[in-house]
């Protein structure tokens, strides 16, 4: 006789074969819907001739285009997570978005205890009371990838943070990645001249590292000993990671106690500070300091560095200093691709267009112009894509402005080991903007780019810049925005 049929256990299983073509179908309905509405929102406000009127009607696309996004960003999940933390930046972006898509960060659905609890066991070998004196069920925080719990080894007075992979989660990802690939290469097609389909494949690359927490833990550990090693102190602090305590889908760490960057200003008004007096802007310089000095040797003298400054991935502790969370995204940067960027930063922080244009040609950047001022243009264009510092009256850049270098210098090859580079200055940009100070890491970083030129036999005694009374201070380069 025929075993019962379970029409649940049925009715489960095709559920989770159809899903993926689920969420596609999910993704191109609404992503359409958001791009026809701004291509014919533009024919309609062209024919409006008051200009108030006209920033008035585009905040009111900006918003409602910002609800969608924010719809299918938290109804999806996963991938699009890190879609919003991308583009939810106030240097990027409208602020009708920056406002919606800057509540997503370590907002996942964090998966049950129960199955938290049994992955654990598997991963570890044994019973979570076995292993942990005290394990906190609610998470901390849950992101596309993982979530964590704040937990307390056996036999050890300090805390730990218990990184737990969601089960399930990569290969819906995955799908997520294939459908934006198709939809970036329509966009660089039309809209936008830049190779996006090279910087989606990248993002590829890198996301499918994260799954490996083996993997991070090492990262973690390289890094943190880098900048422990390079400095009297060092700019971040890194995690220490328990290393009998890892796997490819559990991470235990040390516990770093602080407050997500993002809710820096309403520490300081809980405080009483004034957040516009000089013991609120001291503290941001010291975050940004940190932040820059830390980059700029990880990229610049090391080449491995961590890909994710996202404001998610950013505590501020005691005394205004910073820990760098998180380092599931890290980059290798090849040895010509660095010191061909150290090159470019000293073209940027120099101002020097000729520089800057076989900074270009060295790093692999096809650039395709018909404007008259192309040197001066490809300029720009790199000080848009590879520095901080926003030019004088401008808080946000308008990539689809006709104004845009990006319009008129159009990239057709990007060299996809560049783009860790470029999406960590940007993030950098998007949390000074939110700081509220302009600043430009390429004169932060000049010396740590003639540094690595020298040792590298590309620059003499000679060619390196005075340092003396000339050279800027923390405070006058960072202004305030």
């Amino acid at each position: 006789m025929l075993p019962p049929l379970d029409i649940n256990d049925i009715r489960e299983k095709l559920s989770y074969q159809f899903r993926p073509f689920h969420r596609s179908f999910q993704f191109w309905v609404r992503a359409i819907d958001i791009y026809t509405g701004y291509k014919v929102f533009q024919v309609r406000v062209n024919f409006e001739r008051d200009v108030q009127k006209r920033e008035a009607l585009w905040e009111r696309q900006h918003e409602l285009a910002a609800d969608k996004i924010y719809a299918m960003c938290a109804d999806l999940g996963g991938f699009f997570l890190k879609i919003a933390q991308i583009i939810g930046k106030p240097d990027l972006a409208p602020a009708a978005w920056v406002r919606r898509l800057v509540t997503l960060c370590d907002q996942a659905p964090p998966t049950p205890f129960q199955t938290v609890k049994l992955m654990l066991e598997n991963e570890l070998g044994q019973g979570i009371d076995d292993v942990f004196d005290r394990f906190d069920m609610e998470p901390l925080g849950s992101a596309s990838i993982a979530q964590v719990h704040k937990a307390r080894l056996r036999g050890d007075k300090n805390d730990v943070v218990v990184k737990v992979q969601h089960p399930g989660v990569q290969d819906l990802m995955m799908t997520d990645l294939h459908n934006l690939q198709a939809f970036a290469l329509y966009m660089q097609k039309t809209d936008i001249k830049f190779d996006l389909y090279s910087v989606t494949k990248e993002m590829e690359k890198q996301i499918g590292y994260e799954f490996d927490f083996k993997r991070e833990a090492v990262a973690m550990e390289r890094i943190r000993k880098f900048l422990y090693q390079n400095n009297k102190r060092a700019p971040v602090f890194v995690p220490r990671v328990i290393h009998d305590m890892v796997t490819r889908r559990v991470l235990v760490m040390e516990f770093i106690d602080g407050i997500p960057i993002m809710n820096l200003g309403d520490e300081i008004a809980k405080r009483g500070i004034n957040p516009r007096g000089r013991a609120a802007a001291a503290a941001k310089q010291n975050i940004l300091q940190s932040l820059t000095l830390a980059y700029g040797q990880m990229i610049l003298k090391s080449g491995f560095f961590h890909a994710d400054p996202h404001p998610g991935n950013i505590l501020i502790c005691r005394g205004s200093e910073v820990a760098l969370l998180d380092y599931g995204q890290v980059k290798d940067l090849p040895e010509p691709l660095r010191l061909g960027y150290a090159n470019l930063v000293l073209a940027i922080a120099d101002s020097d267009p000729l520089r800057a244009e076989e900074s270009y040609r060295e790093l692999g950047i096809k650039t395709v112009s018909n404007c008259e001022n192309e040197q001066q243009e490809l300029f720009r264009l790199a000080a848009t894509m590879f520095d901080t510092k926003l030019p004088p009256g401008v808080t946000m850049l308008q990539p689809f402005s006709e104004e845009s270098s990006i319009k008129k210098i159009g990239v057709q090859s990007f060299p996809e080991e560049l783009f860790s580079v470029l999406r960590t200055v940007h993030l950098l940009r998007g949390l000074s903007v939110g700081l509220g100070i302009n600043y430009s890491c390429a004169e932060q970083w000049r010396p740590i780019a003639e540094e690595a030129l020298l040792l590298a036999g590309r620059l003499t005694g000679k060619d390196v810049k005075p340092r003396g009374k000339k050279r800027r201070s923390w405070r006058r380069l960072f202004s305030r925005g």
